[in-house]
C-alpha cells in the first residue's frame, strides 16, 4: 500500500498482481474504504493474469480529510481521482470496475474521459443523467432500519462504530443472507485504518448527486452486475444501464444485495469479470 500525492490531495492505493497486466481499477460505493474490496477477492482477480489496482477514495481509510459534513471537493473531483490514480501510475488506460456510487463514477469517466477507459464493469449501480424513465425507489425496509441504528456518540470509539458499520450494512444484504462476521471483520479493518470514520459516513452523500453524464454516449464494451436482491437499486436499474450503453451486457446475480460481491457468488462474477476484462483487451 502507497499514498500518491497531487495538488495537495492524497490518495492511498494497493496494488496486486503484475504491472505489465491489463489494469482494473476498483471503485468502492459510497462511504467505503477500499477495504470492501477485500484482499481475497482481488487476489483472485489478480491470479487471473490481471493488475488489480483499489484505492480509499477522499474522506475513507487513509486518503485525504474533510470536515464531517462539509467535503473540500466537488462529485467531479471525486469522480476525477481514477484518472489523477492512473497518471500516477503511468497506466494510459484501464478497465473500471465501480460499485453503486463507483459505478456511478464509473459511468462518468466513460462518457468524459473515454481514452482513459478500456471497459466498464458496473456492479449494483443505477443511471445517471437520467433518461432511464421511473425506476423503482429503495425498499422500505432501508429506511426503517435507517432509523434503528444504534447512536454513535464517539466515532473514536472502535466498538460502537464496528456495531454502528454492521448494522448500517445488514439490511442491503441480499436473499443469500447477511454473514456478520465477514462483515464486522471488514469493519474493524476499515476502522483501523480510517482518519474519520464521521467524515466518512457523510461526507460523500453532500456531494454524490452532482456527477452526472449522458451514459447512451459510453461506448467501450461494458458489463453490468446486479443483483436480483438488491434493496437499493432493484434490478430494473441495471437493466436500464444494459439499455441505455450501447455495448452492454447485463449478469444477474440471484440473491446478491447491495453489496461487494460476497464470496458465495464469486464463482460466476469473477470468470464473468475476467472474461469481459481479457476479451475486450
Amino acid at each position: 500500500m502507497r499514498i500518491l500525492e497531487f495538488d495537495g490531495v492524497s490518495l492511498a492505493v494497493d496494488e496486486f498482481g503484475d504491472e505489465g497486466s491489463p489494469p482494473v481499477l476498483l471503485i468502492a460505493g459510497a462511504t467505503q474504504s477500499m477495504d470492501w474490496w477485500t484482499p481475497d477477492f482481488c487476489e483472485l482477480v489478480a491470479a487471473e493474469g490481471l493488475y488489480v489496482i483499489r484505492y480509499d477514495q477522499r474522506d475513507t481509510g487513509q486518503s485525504t480529510l474533510s470536515t464531517p459534513g462539509s467535503p473540500e471537493y466537488t462529485g467531479a473531483e471525486l469522480a476525477n481521482d481514477p484518472i489523477r490514480i492512473l497518471d500516477a501510475l503511468g497506466v494510459n488506460a484501464a478497465h473500471l470496475v465501480g460499485l453503486s456510487m463507483g459505478g456511478g463514477i464509473a459511468q462518468y469517466l466513460g462518457a468524459h474521459s473515454p481514452s482513459r477507459v478500456r471497459t466498464l464493469t458496473l456492479i449494483e449501480s443505477s443511471p445517471i443523467g437520467g433518461g432511464a424513465g421511473v425506476l423503482p425507489p429503495p425498499d422500505s425496509t432501508l429506511a426503517t432500519a435507517e432509523s434503528e441504528l444504534p447512536s454513535v456518540v464517539d466515532w473514536t470509539d472502535c466498538a460502537a462504530v464496528v456495531a454502528y458499520r454492521v448494522e448500517a450494512e445488514r439490511p442491503y444484504s441480499g436473499s443469500l443472507g447477511f454473514d456478520e462476521d465477514r462483515v464486522r471483520a471488514i469493519a474493524a479493518v476499515e476502522f483501523g485504518r480510517t482518519n474519520s470514520m464521521e467524515s466518512s459516513m457523510r461526507n460523500h452523500f453532500v456531494v454524490a448527486d452532482d456527477v452526472n453524464a449522458e451514459i447512451s454516449a459510453i461506448t467501450m464494451p461494458t458489463l453490468v452486475i446486479h443483483g436480483d436482491s438488491d434493496p437499493l437499486f432493484a434490478l430494473p436499474h441495471g437493466e436500464a444501464l444494459a439499455r441505455l450503453i450501447p455495448r452492454a451486457t447485463l449478469l444477474r446475480v440471484g440473491g446478491m444485495g447491495h453489496e461487494a460481491p460476497p464470496p458465495q457468488v464469486w464463482d460466476s462474477v469473477v470468470p464473468a469479470l475476467v472474461d469481459h476484462v481479457l476479451g475486450h483487451g
